[in-house]
């Protein structure tokens, strides 16, 4: 729903009365607000429902609001329930920063949960900077941001790609493809990608990139089997990555000579495009739905109970789910009056808890998130088998392919 001019206009009135005697004043206001409505916490959950990202943030959404719906069903946090405030921002920018404004002003909410595509991020930052509020980012992301209001729950390059790079260079060979979706991630993380095929003496025999929702790949395929690469290194999203395969399959091509080694296909997309699609090329990512441990059992059977038998998670899914009791734990931490987005920025660092995947803990220089790295190849049953498991975990360098260039908690260094 858009936002009125004149509910703009009233919000806006308030937030400059705020800020002349502070930022936090205003959302002291919200809070007892929410208080004073039941003792409620209103959260946003700004997912895609429809459009071309639909099939992989629905599930994202799902996650979301499963570990609400279990926080609250064991009382909430110090014993207020969680509200979301759902919003479908139909895979399309502008529409996210639309939805963000509503839920900052109009909903008050005092975090939200949201976001695949870094576009989309990028849309919505302005909002949650200008405002002071606090984003909930759970998707893989190609670093090279620095935002004291987002909170980073996905791998970032250095988390993906570090062992997995060097692995297929060792076991496929020096010649890649690279193909993606058109936008900064998988430019970025293409950056990153020929960085290390560089020190690897490895080379790049062709980089291409298509629009976000590209459904024909007959010219990718036909480049492809001209140029012969060992491995075909794909950073394409969304729907894209069920036509590509399926092309790729129907072309004759040979995931034993010739495999796509993806970081952003995970088990959503494989269920969407079938098993045999899928079979034989290569994932890295910090979590599977084969992984083995308590927390992952436990989540994937809630999972299923709550959204269907033949639901699956992965790797985005998640951090989607973690990340909400990364946000319980911080809000634990202050009085009812004190639950503003900059006191549980500030509560939010150094949180460590046993996710699916293991131990995950919050970054306090730059709001991102130690991950257990991971190799797998996916199954025509429609899962994937792991590979390699990192015996320790991985600390976030959202600036690994800029040297010289970090973020800290005081800000970004060396830019």
């Amino acid at each position: 729903m858009a936002i009125k001019r004149r509910d703009f206009i009233k919000a806006g009135a308030v937030l400059g009365a705020a800020t002349a005697i502070g930022m936090p004043s205003l959302w002291l206001k919200n809070a007892d607000l929410a208080r004073a409505q039941g003792g409620e916490i209103k959260v946003g959950v700004l997912f895609s429902l429809t459009g071309t990202t639909g099939i992989i943030e629905e599930s994202l959404n799902k996650a979301t609001i499963l570990a609400i719906e279990e926080i609250n069903s064991a009382g909430g946090i110090n014993g207020m329930q969680i509200v979301p405030v759902i919003e479908d921002p139909a895979s399309d920018p502008a529409t996210f920063a639309e939805k963000a404004r509503k839920l900052v002003l109009s909903d008050k909410c005092v975090s939200v949960f949201g976001s695949y595509t870094s576009a989309s991020r990028k849309a919505v930052l302005p909002v949650f900077e200008k405002r002071n509020n606090l984003y909930w980012y759970p998707t893989l992301y190609e670093g090279r941001e620095c935002s004291k209001n987002v909170i980073y729950t996905g791998a970032v390059p250095n988390q993906q790609q570090d062992e997995f790079i060097p692995w297929l260079v060792e076991r496929f060979g020096k010649k890649f493809y690279l193909i993606g979706s058109n936008y900064i991630y998988p430019q970025e993380e293409n950056n990153y990608c020929k960085k290390l095929l560089e020190k690897l003496g490895a080379e790049v025999v062709n980089e291409e990139y298509v629009p976000l929702g590209h459904s024909e790949f007959s010219s990718v395929i036909n480049k492809i089997q001209n140029t012969q690469p060992n491995v075909i290194f794909s950073t394409v999203v969304g729907d894209s990555v069920v036509a590509l395969h399926r092309q790729y399959r129907a072309a004759g091509l040979d995931p034993e000579k010739m495999p796509m080694a993806s970081l952003t296909t995970s088990e959503n997309e494989v269920a969407a495009m079938g098993g045999d699609a899928a079979a034989g090329h290569f994932t890295s990512a910090p979590y599977f739905m084969v992984h083995q441990s308590p927390e992952n059992e436990k989540f994937v059977a809630a999972y299923q109970k709550r959204w269907g038998d033949d639901k699956v998670t992965h790797f985005v899914s998640e951090p989607s789910y973690f990340q909400v009791y990364m946000f319980k734990q911080a809000v634990e931490k202050l009085a009812a009056s004190d639950i503003t987005p900059p006191n549980i920025r500030d509560a939010v660092k150094d949180v460590e808890l046993i996710a699916p995947q293991g131990r995950v803990r919050l970054e306090r220089e730059n709001l991102h998130t130690w991950l257990w790295p991971k190799i797998a190849v996916a199954q025509s049953n429609g899962q994937f088998e792991v590979l390699k498991d990192s015996t320790e975990w991985q600390k976030p360098e959202p600036y690994a392919a800029y040297p010289g260039q970090e973020c800290l908690e005081e800000g970004l260094v060396g830019a």
